[in-house]
């Protein structure tokens, strides 16, 4: 048996809460997802299930059985193969005339130009300890005026921050400098894009969190509620409908906790109170580390 593909027919349940218009205008935007993993493969699919037309996608990775537990394309049956060949043929399963651009080689400073070349947002989804990259990426869109988006799954929840043209930077925000060391960075961003900490309060086992040697837990619906977030960002921002909060407001949502904040650092990491929030972290962070 065979099925026609028809635009109007597969994205008809999203109508009611789109007009027509706007799910027409949805189709023909263009997203740059870098990151096709835990949360980058969702983003995709997610967006995909909404009917956007058009992606650039980037990974160098293959995925492995430790990506079971919140990958959406980790599986038996595609562990060792690309991560972005997968995430192409689920994304276009959904949609046969999706547009994808593919980056198989990951990201560098030779091809983000290109990456983002007439995207008109770009959705982080970096495996969390690639600084470099992603440092690099979020300049990139501060220099060309794209809307770039960062949801990071924080175990049973999500927070989201959004860097929009002429607003505060990323580099800004973070405070990420030349020289500063990775596990520094790595505080910085945990407790810039979450500083209401939702999380933190049932962490079951401080051991499995480790920055120096690159260890962080992760659930799958923390990464689910990220992609929801993150989509509905992209969403807002591509209609030009609805509030967008822009860095250094973000929003975390905790669903094991029952609760959602909206989070406010003027100054992002020079904020007194982050200040003070990153002075604790570096303890714990020293704490666990005399315990590993």
């Amino acid at each position: 048996m065979t099925h026609d593909f028809a635009y109007q027919n597969a994205f008809s349940r999203n109508l009611g809460w789109l007009t027509p218009a706007e799910q027409q205008q949805l189709r023909t935007k263009r997203v740059a997802i870098a990151g096709m993993g835990a949360v980058g493969g969702l983003h995709l699919m997610t967006l995909a299930r909404l009917g956007l037309g058009a992606f650039r996608i980037a990974d160098f990775d293959s995925f492995e059985v430790h990506n079971f537990n919140r990958q959406i394309g980790a599986s038996m049956s595609t562990v060792g193969r690309s991560k972005v060949e997968v995430m192409t043929e689920m994304a276009a399963d959904v949609n046969p005339e999706i547009d994808l651009k593919l980056f198989p080689q990951g990201i560098d400073s030779g091809n983000v130009a290109s990456f983002l070349d007439g995207v008109d947002v770009y959705v982080d989804g970096l495996d969390f300890f690639a600084y470099d990259a992603r440092q690099m990426v979020f300049a990139e869109c501060a220099a060309r005026g794209i809307p770039a988006v960062t949801a990071a799954p924080l175990g049973m929840g999500a927070a989201v921050l959004n860097f929009m043209p002429g607003g505060m930077s990323f580099d800004n925000y973070f405070g990420w400098t030349e020289g500063m060391d990775d596990e520094e960075k790595a505080l910085r961003f945990a407790l810039g894009v979450a500083p209401a900490g939702l999380h933190r309060a049932y962490l079951a086992s401080p051991e499995s969190l480790s920055f120096a040697k690159r260890r962080v837990p992760s659930t799958s619906m923390g990464c689910q509620i990220a992609a929801g977030m993150a989509a509905t960002e992209v969403l807002k921002i591509s209609l030009h409908r609805g509030r967008v909060l822009v860095g250094p407001h973000g929003i975390h949502f905790d669903a094991y906790r029952g609760r959602a904040v909206r989070t406010w650092r003027p100054g992002g990491h020079r904020n007194p109170l982050q200040q003070v929030t990153m002075a604790f972290g570096r303890r714990y962070l020293a704490k666990l580390s005399a315990q590993d």
